[in-house]
């Protein structure tokens, strides 16, 4: 397994102590350089010259090396967070958004210049239509928060058409996707959570308690956080729309189910999908990100505007969507993260369903060999199949030995293993929530067991190690007290602290 490098690498400020000469310039060069500079009015010219780290070539290589030897990624190692669906990148992805023709196109070109762009959003708009199961898609997000808030204002605005503005709640099951309930407040909505019964369904006699004439709609991510698919989902879409509400579907764990299953058949009105999840575009620090929003019957004239149409002769954006809640960002979208997943699916064509088929197979096999372990639970739907990620409860563990999900989580670092998700959802205790996407194979799978059987055994026999861990990464355990106090946040708020201090001095 991968172990990351031990070393602090100090900031490219700092790894020379003496000025150096890094670049040589020739005589003739210089004073054109100089005659340049003279016919720069004085009042625009710098005071002090530039900070740039006096560094010869060898030297700037080295440092740059050494920190990408600090870092993690998905190149590196499998990144197993459960609800983030951090799968690995086609190289022939990034080859192709990379190229000219993609990233120097301007957002005010005529539309006659980019036929070719446009079309790919033409046909990645009739894609997801088909994978949802939906009438109509907007690429417009920008990212899976903004997908997320789209679905919630589409929602409000549907209503207020209607002269219902007395319904302002929106129901969230405890075990749906985290940033649900913070979308649903930004759309203007309160917030009435339901709970998850014992098999880890939504609980549908609370639900059938909280529907009222106040209910908007309800933010489902199915499969859940959980990893378990509602079994009730056709009733569960049944009783609220019979009190005239509407169904939300976020796409964050869309990878259990592509191809198989499709929101829209669900009953869901409104879908959100994260490109940089479910589509093999980078996700997280490697974005950006994209957030795809599809609609169905009612909602369907409520997307972000524009959407790419065709009229048999060209492509165009269409800005007079009837019900549009108007744009969610200034141009459309995020090209990049779009294009990517554009050529992830041109790839895969009618394979896809393998995606979600492999994701399946190799979540449940890793959850049948760790769940042998002792003080490993699941918690909800102990006899029940997972699809694309399993939640672990290590509580048992930890009552047992004093070891927490933290210790456990720390102690993989130390096997040069990605953590994965820990402490979510909230309605498990001591958890690891962990998601092993297609591009896993089960040589590593098996890796990761072993892992988790080791960590157990020292939890066992020497659980006073664990609570050091790690200590084979750079930076070691830190107190989580003081690390997350302004003033003590110790390493990170020293490396901030000289950033600052270089800024100052930029700025001349």
């Amino acid at each position: 397994m991968y172990k990351q490098a031990k070393w602090d690498e100090p900031l490219i400020f700092e790894v020379g102590k003496h000025s150096k000469q890094g670049l040589l310039v020739d005589d003739e060069f210089r004073q054109e350089f100089l005659d340049a500079i003279n016919d720069i009015p004085g009042e625009y010219l710098r005071k002090t010259g530039p900070l740039i780290p006096s560094l010869s070539e060898v030297e700037v290589v080295r440092h740059f090396t050494r920190l990408s030897q600090m870092s993690y990624g998905i190149d590196v190692g499998s990144v197993p967070l459960g609800s983030c669906t951090m799968k690995y990148n086609p190289k022939v992805s990034e080859d192709i958004a990379g190229r000219d023709s993609v990233c120097f196109i301007h957002p005010y070109q005529d539309e006659s210049t980019i036929q070719g762009l446009l079309r790919i959003l033409y046909l990645m708009q009739t894609w997801l239509k088909e994978i949802t199961g939906t009438d109509v898609c907007s690429l417009q997000p920008p990212a899976g928060a903004s997908g997320e808030l789209a679905g919630a204002l589409m929602i409000r605005k549907y209503h207020e058409d209607r002269g219902e503005l007395d319904r302002n709640e929106m129901l969230i099951p405890d075990s749906a996707h985290g940033s649900n309930p913070a979308s649903a407040v930004m759309a203007g909505f309160k917030v009435v959570k339901i709970p998850t019964d014992p098999n880890g369904d939504t609980d549908v006699d609370a639900l059938r308690a909280s529907i009222s004439n106040r209910t908007a709609g309800i933010m489902l991510t199915n499969p859940s956080t959980l990893g378990l698919f509602e079994s009730r989902i056709l009733e569960i879409s049944d009783i609220v729309h019979k009190a005239g509400g509407l169904l939300y579907y976020d796409g964050a764990n869309l990878n259990g189910i592509l191809g198989i299953a499709r929101p829209g058949d669900m009953g869901f009105d409104v879908v959100h999908i994260n490109l940089h999840k479910t589509f093999a575009a980078p996700h997280g620090g490697g974005g950006p990100g994209a957030g795809a929003v599809c609609a169905k019957g009612v909602l369907k004239d409520y997307v972000p505007a524009p959407i790419v149409d065709y009229d048999g002769r060209r492509f165009y954006f269409k800005y007079d969507v009837r019900r549009s809640i108007g744009r969610v960002s200034w141009f459309y979208g995020n090209i990049v993260p779009i294009i990517k997943s554009f050529i992830y699916l041109a790839c895969l064509g009618p394979r896809v369903r393998e995606v979600a088929e492999i994701s399946v197979l190799n979540t449940n096999y890793f959850m049948k060999e760790v769940t042998k372990l002792p003080g490993v639970d699941l918690v909800y739907g102990r006899d029940r199949w997972r699809k694309h990620e399993v939640v672990l409860s290590f509580n048992k563990l930890h009552r047992d030995t004093g070891v927490t999900a933290e210790d456990i989580a720390k102690a993989l670092l130390d096997r040069g293993f990605h953590a994965p998700t820990i402490y979510f959802p909230l309605i498990v205790p001591e958890a690891h929530m962990v998601e092993l996407t297609e591009s896993e194979s089960k040589e590593y799978i098996d890796s990761l067991v072993e892992a988790y059987k080791g960590i157990v055994r020292q939890a066992y026999s020497a659980p006073e190690s664990l609570r050091r861990a790690p200590q084979n990464t750079s930076i070691k355990r830190l107190d989580p007290l003081p690390a997350n106090h302004p003033r003590t946040m110790a390493p990170t708020y020293k490396y901030i602290g000289r950033l600052k201090e270089h800024r100052k001095l930029l700025k001349g």
